[in-house]
C-alpha cells in the first residue's frame, strides 16, 4: 500500500479534507523546487502532485503550460524531476508524492524502468494524463510491483459507463476535473461539481479529489464540503512565478506559494469542522 490510504483513511476518521498543491518540477528553477516542496507541507499541504515537464501538455491551460516551458528551458526532465523528489524524500518520508505526466516519456523509458525510477524516488502515485484506462494493462502490472497506485482524471463530460470503466482501473484515489477545457480556465459550478462527485461515487469507494478551478480559499472551502481532496494548480504556479520574476529571490516566492496554502488550509478546515 502506498502512503495515500492510510494518509486518506486518517483524514475521513477526522473528518477532514486534503489540500493538494501541483507545481512543476523545475519551475522556475530546480533549486527552488525542494523546498518549496517542503514549505507546501508545513503550510497545511497533505500530498503533493508534481508536474513532470513535456512539450506538449494537452490539458494545461496557459499558465501551467508557460511552467512547463520554464522547466524545459532549464532543463528539467523526467530523470532530474525524480532525482528532486529523492533529495525531497531525504528529510520527509511521510508525505505522499503524485507524479503527473504525460505518456509518451513513460513509454520511451519503458513503464518497468519508469516504475522501478518512481519507487526508488519515493513516489507513491502517478497520474498519466493522456494514457487511456483500455491502455494500462501493462503499466499497472509495473506500477502494482512497487504499491504505486493509477490515478485517473474524470471530467465533467464523462459518460457514466465511462466512469464505470476508469473507475474499475484506478486506485489511491479519483482526480475529478471540475471545468470543462483546461487548467485555469472557466467559473467553477459547485453545485454541478456535487452532482457529478454523488455519481462517482455510485462506482467507487475511493476519494475523490477535485482540481481545475481552486484558486483561493473560498473555493477550496466550498468544494472540500463535497469533496475528499481539493488541488490547487494555476494559482500556484502562477502565484510563484510571478513573485519570482519581479523578486529574483527563492525566499519571496516560496513565501507567497506558503501564504496561499496556508489560507487554504484554513479556509478548507473551518468548512469541514461542522
Amino acid at each position: 500500500m502506498s502512503r495515500l490510504g492510510p494518509l486518506f483513511d486518517d483524514l475521513r476518521r477526522d473528518k477532514r479534507c486534503a489540500v493538494i498543491p501541483y507545481l512543476v518540477a523545475g519551475d522556475p528553477s530546480e533549486a527552488l523546487t525542494v523546498p518549496l516542496m517542503h514549505s507546501l507541507v508545513h503550510a497545511g499541504a497533505d500530498v503533493i502532485e508534481i508536474g513532470v515537464p513535456f512539450s506538449d501538455p494537452m490539458s494545461e491551460g496557459p499558465t501551467i503550460q508557460k511552467g512547463h516551458e520554464r522547466a524545459l528551458a532549464g532543463g528539467t526532465s523526467l530523470r532530474s524531476t525524480l532525482a528532486l523528489v529523492k533529495q525531497f524524500r531525504a528529510t520527509d518520508s511521510k508525505t505522499p508524492l503524485i507524479l503527473m505526466g504525460y505518456a509518451n516519456p513513460l513509454e520511451r523509458q519503458g513503464y518497468a524502468v519508469v516504475a522501478d525510477a518512481c519507487a526508488d524516488a519515493g513516489i507513491d502515485g502517478l497520474i498519466t494524463v493522456d494514457l487511456p484506462p483500455e491502455e494500462v494493462d501493462a503499466m499497472n502490472t509495473e506500477l502494482q510491483r512497487h504499491h504505486i497506485d493509477n490515478i485517473f482524471l474524470i471530467s465533467p463530460t464523462t459518460s457514466d459507463v465511462r466512469v464505470a470503466t476508469i473507475t474499475a482501473q484506478a486506485s489511491g484515489f479519483i482526480y475529478y476535473v471540475a471545468l470543462k477545457g483546461v487548467t485555469g480556465a472557466g467559473h467553477l459550478d459547485t453545485e454541478a461539481v456535487e452532482r457529478h462527485l454523488q455519481t462517482i461515487r455510485q462506482h467507487t469507494d475511493l476519494p475523490i479529489a477535485v482540481g481545475f478551478g481552486i484558486k483561493d480559499a473560498d473555493t477550496a472551502a466550498t468544494v472540500s464540503r463535497c469533496a475528499d481532496a481539493v488541488v490547487v494548480g494555476s494559482a500556484l504556479v502562477d502565484l510563484v512565478a510571478g513573485d519570482f520574476a519581479r523578486h529574483q529571490s527563492d525566499a519571496t516566492a516560496i513565501s507567497s506559494a506558503h501564504s496561499l496554502i496556508s489560507n487554504i488550509r484554513t479556509g478548507v478546515n473551518l468548512a469541514t469542522s461542522n
